[in-house]
């Protein structure tokens, strides 16, 4: 029988086939299945609104529906155009979750290295070349044996699947749904290298940066163009900028921030794994010392019988040092038993 639920079933139908969608087909989805509930069953009273709050609550139900299966229909802007963007995210990513998917375990692998190289781009680039990305192949872990032909494949995958973008000077950086669903993974990795807009406060990998030497001011194209509007100044520095956020003198931030060929083809590691890596290593080898210590203190010293005298006067040398330590020297007794005990 027909109910007004059904028009949540409907939507996230929709939604399910197409992951992500911007804002203003999200809404027009919404319309359409209540036009579709209502045909099959008149007699039921679905308010119809457009107004902004009408969407909110709509959302918050279909949220509320999605909670026991840790998914969520979340909102983001489109880092480029500005446009409302929305995705059907996982909230989870442990091994189970990770299961759900048509990609292979060195496939994910082999993205996890893709995105880290992104991440970790040099100046704020968040990019990274083609040739760049299928040299990441020799880089998963655990090692697969993933061609470089098979990894050209596999980075298309991910570009039709939108989690990747591949631009015309074939650099690869993050969609919009990698943003929205690798959130609190990039958030909990890579927190030295995340920046935020000044404007809209939300994580940024394309934009612009002010030009003034230690000045923190980041924007993205959209946020820059209505700050600009009302202000001709940086919020923070209050240096004259320009009117275009193409212009040279704002610095750039994403794949503009790199030229061709300006790659130095070096791969970079996060500066935390490496100094884990090492501190693991220094307290294996300070393991290891302790052990070596322990084994030469376990092996009694061997004395010949006739060299009692010898080993009188080392007793006697000790005993020396340990009253200028202020120690009480060892019980006589004792180093008659041990003398006893080897003859």
């Amino acid at each position: 029988m027909v109910s007004s639920n059904d028009v949540q079933r409907l939507f996230l139908q929709a939604v399910l086939s197409r992951r992500v969608l911007s804002g203003k087909l999200a809404q027009l989805l919404w319309s359409k299945c209540i036009a579709a509930v209502k045909a099959a069953d008149d007699t039921l009273a679905i308010p119809e609104s457009t107004s902004k709050e009408a969407w909110g609550q709509f959302l918050t139900k279909v949220n509320a529906s999605l909670n026991d299966l840790d998914l969520e229909f979340q909102r983001l802007q489109d880092e480029t155009t500005g446009w409302e963007m929305y995705a059907l995210i996982n909230r989870k990513g442990d091994a189970i979750a990770q299961m759900a998917t048509d990609y292979t375990p060195g496939e994910i692998a082999y993205f996890k290295v893709i995105v880290e190289q992104v991440m970790l781009a040099p100046r704020e680039s968040y990019s990274v070349s083609s040739l760049a990305a299928l040299r990441e192949v020799a880089s998963i872990k655990p090692k697969s044996n993933m061609s470089k032909a098979q990894a050209e494949v596999v980075l298309g995958s991910f570009v039709a699947q939108g989690w990747l973008l591949k631009s015309k000077r074939g650099r690869y950086s993050l969609s919009a749904r990698s943003l929205l669903e690798l959130m609190p993974y990039l958030k909990s990795t890579y927190p030295d290298e995340l920046i935020e807009c000044t404007i809209c406060m939300e994580v940024m990998t394309r934009g612009i940066a002010c030009s003034t030497a230690n000045c923190k001011t980041r924007m993205h194209f959209h946020c820059f163009s209505t700050f600009r509007r009302r202000q001709e100044k940086c919020p923070s520095c209050k240096a004259q900028w320009p009117e275009r956020a193409t212009d040279s003198s704002l610095i750039p931030i994403g794949e503009g921030a790199v030229k061709d060929g300006q790659d130095d083809g070096k791969r970079r590691v996060r500066i935390k794994s490496v100094e884990a890596s090492d501190e693991e290593e220094a307290q294996s080898q300070v393991g290891e010392d302790e052990e070596e210590e322990t084994e030469e203190l376990s092996q009694p010293t061997k004395r010949a019988p006739s060299q009692r005298n010898k080993g009188k006067a080392r007793a006697d040398a000790s005993m020396d040092v340990d009253e200028a330590e202020g120690k009480p020297p060892a019980p006589s007794k004792t180093q008659g038993k041990r003398r006893s005990s080897r003859r």
